[in-house]
């Protein structure tokens, strides 16, 4: 595929909120940090030039949050792209500290969730934040006080829609009757599944469903397996296939594939014009229960 058929265009659109309009296919900033998702990348120039590209492509949505380095992965984004083009979409998040590399920890006290918002504002350069996501829910502090402080950040208008991460069908249920929820954002990819009913669920609301580690293919990516044999058939790599998979799997799915690298962000973009067969699609869709 040359380099002019690019564009995560091709992966179709979805509205986030009902009317925020974005292509499916977006990036995802986690690894553009250091080790452990701390401190500064290696190479903050390739870092920039991957932002850079992914816009080009036509990724007009962008993740990521406050704790990635921490903050570092927001200030890169705006290195990079600011003044931000226009239909440009920037999610963060919050509700995690961080005291080390691989280190997280969940705090949700609403002065907390606030001081970093205002943070996270300042950081990425914006007056609004499209898509405001609790990071993780903190068993410590009622749920009504955590998602109570992102509402209130909604009416002062410093954030437009708000999202949750890591969460299952009941507290999203709950959430709901506290505020509207856009988006839920859960480890779910080709191997692991276990969301599956919370991916159910976003479809019937039509909530953005966004899967973190959405590359992963683990075991089922062996020579001579189903999705090696499907990967050759289709000349694409395992990782492009099992993006391709996510993309048909459900239209409110948007993946968002991270990388530190040009090379392979032009890689993850390809998969927006893979076209997976009945077959092969129902094929793929066996694989988890085999692991």
């Amino acid at each position: 595929m040359t380099t002019e058929n690019l564009n995560a265009a091709a992966a179709g659109t979805f509205k986030i909120g009902g009317d925020l309009e974005v292509n499916r296919l977006g990036y995802g900033s986690m690894q553009l940090t250091g080790k452990g998702v701390w401190g500064d990348p290696k190479d903050p120039d390739e870092a920039v030039r991957v932002l850079q590209r992914a816009v080009e492509l036509g990724v007009n949505f962008i993740d990521t949050a406050d704790s990635y380095g921490p903050f570092v992965a927001e200030q890169l984004i705006r290195k990079a792209l600011y003044p931000y083009k226009d239909g440009l979409i920037i999610a963060t998040k919050a509700g995690l500290t961080r005291s080390g590399p691989d280190d997280w920890r969940p705090v949700g006290r609403p002065e907390y969730l606030r001081q970093q918002a205002e943070l996270s504002l300042r950081h990425l350069g914006l007056e609004r934040i499209d898509l405001f996501q609790l990071h993780r829910i903190d068993p410590q502090v009622p749920l009504e006080e955590q998602l109570g402080e992102l509402e209130k950040l909604r009416q002062e208008g410093k954030i437009r829609h708000i999202g949750l991460s890591e969460v299952n069908v009941e507290e999203l249920q709950a959430a709901s009757k506290i505020t509207q929820i856009a988006s839920v954002q859960n480890l779910y990819n080709l191997s692991t599944r276990k969301s599956e009913d919370l991916l159910n669920e976003a479809e019937k609301q039509n909530i953005a469903f966004i899967p973190w580690f959405p590359l992963a293919t683990g075991k089922l990516a062996r020579e001579g397996g189903p999705l090696d044999e499907i990967s050759k058939k289709l000349n694409a790599k395992p990782a492009q296939i099992a993006l391709a998979w996510l993309l048909r799997r459900s239209p409110v799915i948007l993946p968002i594939p991270g990388t530190s690298t040009v090379s392979h962000l032009d890689e993850n973009i390809e998969a927006a014009n893979l076209q997976l067969s009945d077959e092969d699609f129902a094929t793929l869709d066996k694989l988890s229960e085999q692991e």
